[in-house]
């Protein structure tokens, strides 16, 4: 299970469904433009805008100060954006490779990904590592992971008895890049936005 630090650092860098697929992109491309950005995922003008501005207030991507020449990126990574960059990469790849790119990068498949780790945890586990989520997102990120494949849903033999969640091989094929997504942005301590306080 992830640290709370690290996984409201998470939650805040997949508040936007797009922000790893650009990190990825810049990663690859080492900056790009606005309209690249926009052809190569296939986005329109809006969700794209927002993502970016998301970015760039958590600290992970710049506007490129020298931009006006016509071979000059327009967006950049920031130093934290590059030390997390080869693990979206990484990521968004496997995601695609295995069809899941939509639901893969809901709001809260990653984090609940992240944080069920090698464990098994109940309802009430994830409600409490989950800063910001409503127990009805998590019903919600729950069902559709399950529905994926990724999670398994089973009674664990406590008591009181209660359904506990782990992941399935193939979601857990996604843990290594995660895990050093939290450590790098840890390490980098990106500002957090778009996350409620812990009590």
């Amino acid at each position: 299970m992830q640290k709370p630090r690290q996984m409201d650092m998470l939650i805040s860098l997949c508040h936007h469904r797009w922000c790893i697929p650009i990190i990825a992109e810049l990663e690859k491309s080492n900056g790009a433009k606005f309209i690249t950005l926009l052809n190569r995922l296939q986005l329109s003008r809006a969700p794209l805008s927002s993502a970016l501005k998301h970015l760039v207030k958590l600290g992970l991507v710049r506007r490129n100060t020298g931009y006006g020449h016509p071979m000059r990126p327009e967006y950049l990574l920031t130093a934290s954006g590059k030390a997390i960059g080869p693990c979206c990469v990484s990521l968004a790849a496997y995601l695609d490779k295995m069809g899941w790119q939509k639901p893969g990068l809901d709001k809260w498949s990653v984090p609940v990904t992240a944080l069920i780790g090698e464990d098994t945890l109940r309802f009430g586990e994830l409600r409490d590592g989950l800063s910001g989520a409503s127990p009805r997102a998590i019903a919600l990120a729950l069902k559709s992971l399950e529905n994926l494949g990724w999670v398994k849903r089973s009674i664990v033999c406590e008591y009181p008895l209660a359904a506990g969640y782990r992941l399935e091989k193939a979601a857990r094929n996604m843990l290594p890049d995660l895990r050093k997504m939290c450590a790098v942005i840890k390490a980098g301590e990106p500002r957090i936005v778009g996350t409620k306080k812990r009590r």
